[in-house]
């Protein structure tokens, strides 16, 4: 049995069931460029409506401040909602009131209405106690399949389950059970590779996992801050000097812990981030005061990988260079196609997570071989820090 209560927990048939997914996915040109959240959340929705339960989903759209705009209207996304479950799909422009009371009222077992953006209100974000329960009258139970909403405490999601029976969609549950195998009850070794700009964003992250992880990997360009505090001159490279005491501190901890510390022994630097400009591979200890790393070398790959092929756990969040920009993407390839390899034919559970990261995967090919990627951008930073996610906690089972 699962901490959480699940699909499995209830019966669907007959019921209004308010389900909240996360439909904020690209436009261009009025049309959905990327189904990847629609099509994480196709099987609760499915499973619900062929089941006989009133699917009404809930979900945000954008920045709206509180206030109706007509561009960040959800009625852009039901056609591609439409086309992801290949099932005729509703549309109420308002998320309570009037008008989503009349197109529930319509359904019948099986259907689906897209509820307005949730956002479109001010009390969504305040958490309002009269917009939860004015929400709470369109539904007789609640699931929540919004992973990415979840660390945020608004009405359409901690505010709703606290009034209705609420349950995990299969996407959150699916979530939640990868989440707990890579840090809550993992296989050991584990490894944690943690990669960006900035040590400053990451500090909780790296603080946490100092504490859970048997390595910690750190790459980018806050590994730069790491290297001045170990007194390696770095040149011209981006780092935060005034951190250099949080990176000591960081590193103490992790001893203590037993924690290895992993940091470059080789860098590729070059005087501008650019493509095509010139590049050498040094040292750590050799960067030329005029340069910058900009990616990790050679050594440094085959030193992750060598962890990756010690571990039974990797946790990944963040690039080891500046993959945005060839050819400084070589080492976030290499080191994201070998885990991937190793998840496929040894067993490895691989859990990787956030925006850049996601984007990191996908520019190497390997997301496809991992074993789980969260599309939750800040739900799976606050993860990483060990941080309470009140649209989860809210679902689990007492006792």
């Amino acid at each position: 049995m699962t901490a959480f209560r699940t699909l499995d927990d209830v019966d669907l048939g007959g019921q209004r069931v308010l389900c909240r997914v996360d439909l904020n996915v690209p436009i261009a040109e009025g049309r959905v460029s990327d189904d990847t959240r629609i099509r994480a959340v196709a099987p609760t929705i499915a499973e619900i409506a062929d089941k006989g339960g009133r699917v009404i989903l809930l979900a945000h759209f954008g920045r709206p401040k509180g206030k109706p705009n007509p561009e960040m209207s959800l009625e852009q996304v039901v056609q591609a909602v439409q086309t992801v479950l290949d099932r005729p799909v509703a549309f109420a422009a308002d998320c309570i009131g009037p008008k989503a009371e009349a197109a529930i009222t319509a359904m019948t077992d099986g259907d689906i209405v897209l509820l307005e953006n949730t956002r479109f209100h001010a009390g969504e974000e305040k958490n309002s106690p009269d917009m939860a329960a004015a929400l709470a009258r369109l539904g007789d139970i609640y699931v929540d399949d919004a992973f990415s909403a979840s660390h945020r405490a608004h009405a359409s999601t901690e505010g709703l389950a606290r009034r209705l029976p609420a349950y995990a969609g299969r996407a959150l549950q699916r979530e939640l059970e990868s989440l707990k195998s890579a840090l809550g009850s993992p296989q050991r070794p584990v490894v944690a590779i943690v990669g960006g700009a900035k040590v400053s964003s990451k500090i909780n992250v790296l603080e946490n996992l100092t504490g859970k992880v048997d390595a910690l990997v750190i790459g980018g360009g806050m590994a730069n801050t790491f290297l001045l505090a170990n007194g390696v001159a770095i040149g011209r490279s981006l780092a935060e000097p005034d951190l250099v005491d949080t990176a000591r501190r960081i590193s103490e901890a992790a001893a203590r812990s037993g924690c290895a510390i992993v940091l470059p022994v080789d860098a590729v630097v070059a005087d501008s981030l650019e493509p095509g400009t010139t590049t050498e591979t040094v040292d750590i200890a050799a960067v030329p005061d005029n340069q910058m790393i900009l990616d990790i070398g050679p050594k440094s790959v085959a030193a992750v990988n060598a962890w990756i092929d010690k571990a039974r756990t990797l946790v990944w969040n963040g690039p080891l260079g500046a993959f945005e920009t060839p050819p400084f993407d070589a080492a976030t390839v290499a080191v994201a196609r070998h885990a991937a390899e190793r998840s496929q034919t040894a067993g490895l559970n691989s859990v990787a997570g956030g925006g850049e990261t996601v984007a990191a995967l996908h520019h190497a090919g390997a997301a496809k071989g991992f074993s789980f990627v969260s599309t939750a951008g800040g739900a799976f930073l606050e993860w990483l820090e060990g941080k309470a996610l009140p649209g989860v906690d809210v679902l689990r089972r007492p006792g």
